[in-house]
């Protein structure tokens, strides 16, 4: 309450002690509980919002570092470059290419893959009625086995080739599930085949998934021995090997294998190692936080323009409670007060419940994707404090407003 007193001829300003602030803030609430349910739902949103997409954007780059540890940071391609060094060289990689790499100490898995290229452009069809320009235009991906398994295919059904096709270049294909679509292929029950050219060849397997080479979804794959004995080696430098290699073995593996490959001219491969880990995922994940951060400020935003707007609303329809009270002595500091501390109350109520709210939010998702939840302990304890300071910022002209309230007009309205 405002208390003020004559001592003599000595007016004593009226004086607001915070608890009475706090008690007429609290029933300037309750007054209209709706309302005010309401304006700290703006808040509720807006920090709710912000931590939800703090936690996932860190959630995220937590499963984005994993990955480049666990695939980016375990590849090495190995390209022909031969024609560059002599133009009479050759193809520069060796028969049993594969098995000299996978000797070596720290490589899982390596194949040898080329794209086939012929005269005239060889289509794909899966009916045997017809002639080669019949068919649909696709990639034909020669590979060794050891390329399919560095991928880390997921197939939908049935297998991959294995060495024995490679030996007896059997006439095998397995296609990507965008390929398998293309042609119509929708399972492998009727023993389908497919004709690359006017050559049958049996599907034996349908990737639906790989996580390595992408390109290979929307190819037919057939073992590289057959592809020679039907079209020919690799032209020029098209072919290249890929290797997977058991973490932090592919700096070092990638420095070995054109010497494993050619002792006598290992200038006529080239050895690509991956990307530095941490600078690429550290460049990805400053990226998405740099987006979250500006979707989550735009959110606060928002949230701030809603307590503004309804505690603007409050002031003008509280016009005549104001006149009372400036009346019987309050000053103007004091209106001021109030309504600050009505809007920040309300701000950091919406602060504390949209937190609870983010982090249930994060949690879920990390459920549903069965990721590990990551929420920074510093975003927890700020977002209500951030509430707070939204709220006080929000009612600052509201609270302007308010104090500036003549007690003689609010009375004759």
């Amino acid at each position: 309450m405002m208390r003020g007193r004559r001592d003599g001829r000595l007016a004593v300003p009226s004086r607001f002690h915070a608890r009475d602030l706090f008690a007429e803030a609290l029933a300037g609430m309750l007054q209209r509980p709706a309302r005010s349910a309401l304006t700290a739902l703006g808040t509720v949103l807006a920090m709710g919002t912000f931590v939800a997409i703090l936690g996932i954007t860190a959630t995220a780059s937590s499963q984005i570092d994993s990955r480049f540890d666990r695939l980016a940071a375990t590849e090495v391609t190995v390209e022909d470059v031969a024609g560059g060094h002599d133009e009479l060289a050759g193809p520069a990689f060796p028969e049993g290419a594969a098995a000299r790499v996978e000797a070596l100490h720290g490589v899982e898995h390596a194949g040898v893959y080329w794209n086939v290229r012929t005269e005239r452009p060889l289509t794909v069809r899966s009916a045997p009625v017809g002639t080669a320009d019949d068919g649909e235009r696709a990639e034909i991906v020669a590979a060794s086995p050891g390329v399919l398994r560095a991928a880390l295919p997921t197939l939908a059904q049935g297998r991959v080739y294995d060495d024995y096709h490679e030996d007896s270049a059997a006439q095998v294909a397995v296609l990507g599930s965008g390929m398998a679509a293309r042609l119509g292929i929708t399972t492998l029950d009727t023993q389908p085949a497919v004709f690359i050219g006017d050559e049958p060849f049996t599907v034996i397997g349908i990737m639906d998934d790989v996580q390595r080479k992408a390109d290979l979804l929307l190819s037919v794959v057939v073992p590289s021995t057959t592809a020679e004995r039907l079209w020919g080696p690799p032209q020029g430098s098209a072919a290249r090997m890929l290797i997977a290699t058991r973490r932090g073995a592919a700096t070092q593996i990638a420095h070995e294998a054109p010497t494993a490959l050619r002792p006598d001219h290992p200038e006529y491969l080239k050895a690509v190692p991956p990307p530095a880990p941490k600078a690429l995922r550290g460049t990805v994940t400053a990226d998405l936080r740099q987006l979250f951060l500006v979707l989550a400020a735009i959110s606060l935003a928002i949230g701030a323009v809603g307590i503004a707007n309804t505690t603007l609303v409050a002031v003008l329809e509280r016009a005549g409670e104001i006149g009372l009270r400036r009346a019987l002595g309050a000053q103007g500091l004091h209106i001021t007060l109030q309504f600050l501390t009505e809007s920040g109350t309300l701000g950091a109520l919406g602060g504390l419940i949209g937190t609870s709210l983010g982090v249930v939010t994060v949690v879920a998702v990390a459920v549903i994707n069965d990721w590990t939840p990551v929420v920074h302990p510093l975003t927890v304890t700020l977002a209500p404090f951030i509430g707070l300071v939204t709220g006080v910022v929000a009612g600052l002209y509201p609270a302007w407003r308010a104090a500036r309230v003549q007690p003689a007009e609010a009375l004759r309205r």
